[in-house]
């Protein structure tokens, strides 16, 4: 798959959490669909069955890794609208709260809040974050159990929780969080966000469990940007009204009194860019090509684990993880020889400046760096000598 993707040809580059490189056969396809839709007519009934035909063929890929029934499947823009759009459409009362792990990207968080400005809701906090920093893998799922049972209240409505964290790399236990929900006396809905986890590791055993599991195609799945999923749960397909509305959300595009689809389908909205489908598809099938998700996820940690090896002998190199991390996400911090963090925005315009491309994060302030299959032993070395050749300069 590395031939295939012209941008790992001129670059290092460790930002597939960020958005993963296009492969050239995924940009064609988009290209071809393009020119069929414009050859057939963009609105003629001639172009119908192929728009169809790639719509279907991408919602069920995207269902089949998720381990749901493709009317479980919603297709989206980002991660973003799949969990905003499914999550206000639920029915709140004032006084439910919201519990949040610390871990969460502020764009979820963010909508929470305004949530729960707009319906009187409350929000807690989930700590999890030490918990990667402490606790082994092995550990790590009955530390974060009682983590949860230990903020749950009476009120307790809704839970945040990422499946692959974007700023520690540690996996969280989404199964054995749903089990434990199910228990309790309001069955809190379960919101994951798995932006790094659609295309990094497995998710089949995880996300039937979740109400709203929400991804991209965009970052691990070297999809283009623009489209996404979200696999949704029977009982919130029972319980959430649509949101944002618009022809895709009827069961009959033509008539203003149709009713909602009852499957997922009802929190898309209007008209998206079909040939998105045509290569997000072709991606996943490249992905295939290279092997299984957890076949995938062996060749991912090995790298992560060759990095993170390393980085115990660059001086000054701080993991956030205490192991080797279970996935492609590592993440670290540096400091000089006083024990001073180093400025994480001016290592990362350094590496750029050598071709080598990482990313730095807010919270916590640290580097982080992704390990793809496409990922090469040499390129983690080349890292590794970079970041021990800044240090050395300190000392």
């Amino acid at each position: 798959m590395r031939e295939h993707c012209p941008a790992l040809a001129s670059k290092t580059y460790f930002n597939y959490g960020g958005q993963g490189p296009l492969p050239d056969p995924s940009l064609e396809a988009m290209v071809a669909s393009w020119r069929t839709i414009q050859q057939r007519g963009p609105f003629t009934t001639e172009v119908w069955p192929f728009i169809e035909q790639e719509t279907v063929r991408v919602r069920q890929a995207l269902a089949a890794l998720c381990g749901v029934p493709s009317h479980r499947l919603a297709l989206t823009e980002n991660v973003t609208t799949g969990c905003v759009l499914p999550l206000w459409g639920l029915p709140w009362e004032p006084g439910d709260e919201l519990l949040i792990g610390d871990c969460e990207h502020p764009g979820v968080v963010a909508a929470c809040h305004e949530l729960a400005r707009r319906q009187g809701l409350t929000v807690a906090v989930l700590p999890v974050l030490a918990l990667c920093s402490t606790t082994s893998q092995a550990d790590l799922p009955a530390a974060v159990l009682a983590a949860l049972e230990q903020r749950l209240t009476p009120r307790t409505r809704l839970v945040v929780l990422s499946h692959l964290l974007w700023n520690s790399g540690a996996i969280m236990p989404i199964a054995a969080v749903a089990q434990h929900l199910c228990a309790h006396a309001r069955q809190p809905w379960l919101l994951v966000d798995a932006a790094q986890s659609m295309g990094a590791i497995p998710v089949e055993d995880s996300a039937p469990h979740a109400d709203i599991y929400a991804f991209t195609g965009h970052k691990w799945c070297c999809g283009p940007e623009g489209l996404g999923g979200v696999a949704l749960s029977e009982r919130l397909l029972e319980q959430a009204q649509p949101t944002l509305i618009g022809w895709r959300s009827l069961c009959h595009e033509f008539s203003a009194t149709s009713s909602f689809h009852r499957d997922a389908r009802r929190f898309e909205v209007a008209t998206s860019c079909v040939p998105l489908a045509s290569g997000l598809a072709t991606s996943l099938e490249l992905l295939a090509a290279e092997g299984t998700p957890p076949q995938r996820l062996q060749t991912m940690a090995a790298g992560s684990a060759r990095l993170w090896q390393g980085l115990q002998s660059v001086p000054g190199a701080r993991t956030l993880l205490r192991e080797p991390p279970p996935a492609g996400l590592v993440s670290f911090t540096l400091e000089d020889r006083a024990g001073t963090p180093r400025d994480t925005a001016a290592v990362v315009d350094s590496l750029g400046r050598q071709g080598i491309w990482i990313r730095r994060l807010d919270q916590p302030d640290c580097l982080r760096a992704c390990i793809h299959i496409t990922t090469t032993n040499a390129e983690i070395d080349q890292l590794l000598a970079a970041l021990a050749g800044m240090q050395m300069q300190l000392s």
